[in-house]
């Protein structure tokens, strides 16, 4: 390995420490963005038993803000229940704005990647082929040494770039896909606590609810 690292020039070091990032960056998304972590089940549940049995305070919203992400803006939506229905809901999406920038952090990182590694494997070949030509214009086409060492480090380079490239986009793309589901799931129980705290939507936690009578959902979605 050091020496196809080594025979690929300077240009391997950069190429190696994105890699190095990059599998940093997966480890590190694919154990925080686990669906038990982010949007636990029967979250929603247990926020409406503290409700009902009067056990809702200061230090239970706490508790849920610090449970998970899910929890932060769940516990936004109902230290504000009071204010009525739409405040209620603009609390819960000023908070779940926070909550997907977490959830995204690194991913434009990983893109860079991505996009960068094959781009210095490019370069790479380049110099190789640069090296190549100059070696043919000083000493003739004899010296294969030469040769066969511009050549080397032009595909090793790009070789390089695109082993560390595949899978980083493969997995910016797998991320970006669970954290868009991921907001789905937490979109979906907002709005039943929403209807339930309002009183627009029975409190069944254990099989399907009546449909609510305010169609409109809240809406997690980036952007909004």
């Amino acid at each position: 390995m050091w020496e196809l690292i080594k025979a690929g020039g300077w240009l391997m070091l950069p190429i190696v420490l994105s890699s190095v990032v990059a599998a940093a960056i997966v480890l590190e998304r694919l154990w925080t963005l686990r669906s038990n972590r982010v949007a636990p089940a029967n979250l929603v549940g247990q926020a409406w038993r503290w409700i009902k049995d009067g056990q809702l305070d200061t230090s239970r919203l706490k508790a849920l803000r610090a449970d998970s992400p899910l929890g932060e803006v769940l516990a936004a939506g109902l230290a504000n229940a009071h204010h009525g229905r739409e405040i209620m809901k603009e609390c819960i999406q000023e908070a779940a704005t926070k909550v997907i920038h977490e959830l995204e952090r690194y991913l434009s990182t990983l893109g860079t990647i991505a996009a960068v590694s094959p781009l210095l494997g490019l370069l790479g070949t380049v110099i190789g082929m640069i090296d190549v030509f100059t070696a043919v214009m000083l000493q003739g086409t004899g010296n294969t040494a030469v040769l066969a060492g511009g050549i080397s480090k032009a595909l090793i380079t790009t070789a390089a770039g695109l082993t560390v490239a595949i899978p980083a986009l493969f997995f910016h793309r797998f991320l970006s896909r669970r954290v868009d589901e991921l907001v789905v799931a937490m979109e979906q129980e907002a709005t039943k606590l929403v209807e339930v705290v309002q009183g627009q939507r029975d409190a069944d936690f254990n099989g399907s609810a009546p449909a609510a009578q305010d169609k409109r959902p809240v809406s997690l979605a980036k952007g909004n």
